[in-house]
């Protein structure tokens, strides 16, 4: 395999370094690239007032929604993504609505809170956490119960790097007449993924991950089912922020609910177009991805994971002998490198490798395994290989 294929192009990756850079590997944010940074910096122009902003915003959403197959429009919204799920759930939910909550991740139990905040009743189907969801299994599970408003599930869970085949899942949920929400904040971009074909109703992703643009920003695309779902509503909508109806008319109102975040928007376009312009950008994700699992694993370290491995995140089980935030830090003052631990039920037992976006490229890769291996070592934990030398030998041979 030819490893140019997995570089970044002509995107300059990283300004000179400087005595204290650091090398993100992290699940989000993920290094931003020179020329978005740039376009940030830009002079703006009022986005309350002048048509070419709007023009512009407008644009970048037919973008976003050519990108995922779709007609459905994308609005992108100020807040990082959390405000994306949450608006979801904010304009579809009302006081005693059944929502089906599908949880085999910290994220996918995350839902729960959104629904009880606007008062629906929340049903967790709760699934294996070491693999993706079944089809199987959740068809059983409908055949007993499926009086939901809709449902709720995570492509790609970041707490602990499974993918959801939400390509499958969805079309089942909406055959039981279930409308269906999905967090894409981390499989956007980096997992293929066709909205229409999916039959997804309300799709949510993050500028922050795999996008690779700063944080800040959540996307957030809306079909004609569940646009038809929020204006049939009996009761308004209990949040101004967290509420999609409003964008439906900025364009023909030349409004919008709040003031734009312009430069932010003028980055989140360049890296969208940084994405779309990368013919490499799915197969560097997954080689990368799977490079990686192999070099842990034949390295003698525990993957999470069983089955269902996102091509986004790399959760291992922190080795005995040695704690998670030691590691972290380590790697941070020591190497300049930052990884990271994990949330929710898995704090303290995992440790992510974060290969999205500009994350996933060999050479930060390879310092990131590099310097993990020297940490572990001198934490006396026992490797049966070169964590570096094995990640590039599997590039070599995939």
């Amino acid at each position: 395999m030819d490893r140019r294929q997995l570089q970044l192009g002509k995107k300059a990756h990283h300004p000179e370094w400087e005595e204290d850079a650091l090398i993100m590997m992290t699940p989000g944010p993920t290094q931003v690239s020179e020329n978005v940074r740039e376009v940030r910096s830009f002079n703006v122009s009022s986005p309350i007032v002048d048509k070419r902003f709007f023009d512009f915003y407008r644009e970048t959403c037919k973008r976003f929604s050519r990108f995922f197959g779709t007609e459905n429009p994308f609005y992108i919204m100020n807040g990082e993504g959390i405000l994306g799920l949450e608006a979801a759930c904010a304009s579809l939910t009302e006081p005693g609505d059944r929502v089906l909550v599908i949880d085999n991740g910290v994220f996918g139990a995350g839902f729960t809170d959104f629904v009880t905040m606007y008062r629906g009743e929340a049903v967790v189907a709760q699934f294996d956490y070491h693999r993706p969801v079944s089809c199987d299994e959740l068809k059983e599970y409908l055949e007993k119960d499926h009086d939901f408003k809709y449902a709720t599930l995570v492509h790609s869970d970041t707490p602990s790097g499974v993918l959801n085949p939400v390509e499958e899942l969805c079309p089942l949920l909406k055959s039981y007449g279930i409308m269906t929400v999905v967090d894409s904040v981390t499989g956007m971009f980096a997992e293929p993924l066709n909205i229409t074909e999916a039959q997804i109703d309300i799709a949510c992703g993050g500028s922050q991950k795999a996008l690779s643009a700063p944080p800040g920003l959540t996307m957030v695309c809306v079909s004609e089912t569940a646009r038809k779902a929020m204006h049939e509503r009996k009761t308004p909508v209990a949040s101004f922020y967290a509420n999609l109806l409003p964008y439906e008319t900025y364009y023909e109102k030349m409004h919008f609910p709040y003031t734009q975040p312009i430069s932010d928007i003028y980055g989140l376009r360049a890296a969208l177009e940084d994405c779309m312009a990368d013919e490499h950008l799915f197969y560097r994700h997954q080689v990368i991805a799977k490079a990686v699992r192999t070099a842990l694993q034949k390295a003698g370290l525990s993957l999470y994971l069983e089955d269902g491995y996102a091509s986004t995140v790399t959760a291992f089980y922190v080795p005995d002998g040695v704690t998670d935030q030691e590691l972290v830090t380590e790697l941070i003052e020591k190497h300049h490198v930052i990884l990271t631990g994990t949330i929710g039920s898995l704090q303290g037992k995992l440790i992510r490798i974060g290969h999205m976006g500009n994350n996933a490229n060999v050479p930060d890769v390879s310092a990131a395994l590099e310097a993990l291996g020297t940490v572990l070592g001198e934490k006396g934990v026992p490797l049966k290989g070169d964590l570096k030398e094995l990640f590039l030998t599997a590039l070599d041979e995939a």
